[in-house]
């Protein structure tokens, strides 16, 4: 089994990760690039743990990183401020998918737990997947932050997640909870969805 995971530099998605890794699952692991809207804290923290990571599990882990700032700003110029998240999650994903076809690989996996952010309530989850084919495995979505840091700081990623670094600072102030799909739809037609999947998928390099 062959796996796409989507890592940021927190807690959630390293935890995630070596979870199927403990099932046997082949990972191959992507990072979204928020620079200018992140500093270089972020990506500091991928190297490290994608290194870890390899180092718990004796073996190299695939890794790519791909930027993110022009689907950042297409959304903050032209659509409803308070969807930013949601919009950008279905980026995200996308972007996952054309990946995942490149590398054979059968899901998505992600570190969301229901509930913990904005992005991550159950309506906008739905909202979220309905914008790839793929299969997306979410094995922390019953969670709480509690567990999640328990096995973080059992595996020893923890501390690396917790080190400086500056989270995405174009985020909305009060990003919508309760996103409706037909809305996202309209909204999304204010911008060029296809050719924000190509210059992300263009611009994809590997750690």
């Amino acid at each position: 089994m062959k796996l796409i995971s989507l890592i940021s530099g927190g807690i959630d998605s390293p935890v995630a990760t070596q979870m199927m890794l403990d099932r046997g699952a082949d990972v191959v692991v992507l990072h979204f690039d928020n620079r200018p809207f992140t500093g270089e804290g972020q990506i500091n923290k991928m190297k490290a743990l994608i290194a870890h990571l390899e180092k718990l599990n004796k073996r190299d882990i695939e890794a790519y990183v791909v930027p993110h700032k022009d689907s950042h700003i297409a959304f903050t110029q032209n659509c409803i401020r308070n969807l930013h998240c949601v919009l950008c999650r279905r980026m995200m994903l996308r972007v996952a998918e054309k990946l995942a076809q490149k590398e054979g690989a059968e899901a998505l996996l992600t570190g969301e737990s229901l509930g913990q952010v904005a992005s991550q309530t159950l309506r906008n989850i739905k909202t979220e997947s309905e914008a790839v084919n793929i299969q997306i495995l979410r094995p922390l979505i019953g969670m709480d932050k509690l567990e999640i840091e328990g096995i973080a700081k059992k595996i020893g990623t923890y501390e690396i997640s917790i080190l400086p670094g500056m989270c995405c600072e174009i985020v909305p102030k009060r990003p919508s909870t309760y996103s409706k799909l037909e809305i996202i739809l309209e909204e999304e037609k204010k911008v060029d969805i296809q050719e924000l999947v190509d210059k992300a998928i263009k611009g994809l390099k590997r750690f």
